[in-house]
């Protein structure tokens, strides 16, 4: 065994502790935004994708969040309503739907409820050099694709089947 491996799983074990960390101050950050544009969270992420991504049919939108294409319809009622996104004709397919966002009134609302959290990321970026930000963007990158695969295993696997339950709990 390595001299190394006791500190590497140290190491392992204390960046899946920050990762749970991270994972959950995430969401409750979101959640505050999401408050603040009194919305719920789902519809908050929703119009999020829409602005990154560009207009997506209500399917893609479905298939992207995991959604069933019922609540995605009801998610595009309320960004409709709020003024966030339109339906609009898909012009090579009459039948389909194209949901835009709307990005000038995402501009107006919700970038300003970033602007903070930009500055503190730029900070915190700042303390690195060009080379640990290149490792650090890898990572990420690295880990928010396995993050969708592993949704889509997790959603695949659970297709049908009812939730695992401990001993403990029964």
């Amino acid at each position: 065994m390595s001299r190394d491996a006791p500190e590497r799983a140290e190491l392992l074990a204390a960046l899946s502790g920050a990762f749970r960390q991270l994972s959950a101050v995430t969401i409750m950050f979101h959640q505050a935004v999401a408050d603040r544009l009194g919305m719920n969270i789902t519809d908050h992420k929703c119009a999020d994708i829409l602005s990154r991504e560009g207009p997506l049919t209500a399917g893609e939108l479905a298939r992207r969040t995991g959604l069933t294409t019922g609540a995605i319809t009801g998610v595009i009622d309320r960004l409709e309503k709020a003024g966030l996104a339109r339906r609009a004709a898909d012009p090579a397919d009459r039948r389909r739907v194209i949901i835009e966002p709307n990005l000038r009134r995402l501009e107006r609302q919700v970038a300003p409820l970033f602007d903070s959290m930009a500055r503190a990321s730029a900070e915190l970026c700042a303390r690195y050099s060009t080379k640990e930000l290149s490792v650090i963007l890898d990572f990420t990158t690295r880990a928010a694709q396995m993050a969708l695969e592993e949704t889509a295993r997790l959603r695949e696997g659970a297709a049908g089947k009812p939730p695992r339950t401990r001993a403990a709990d029964r």
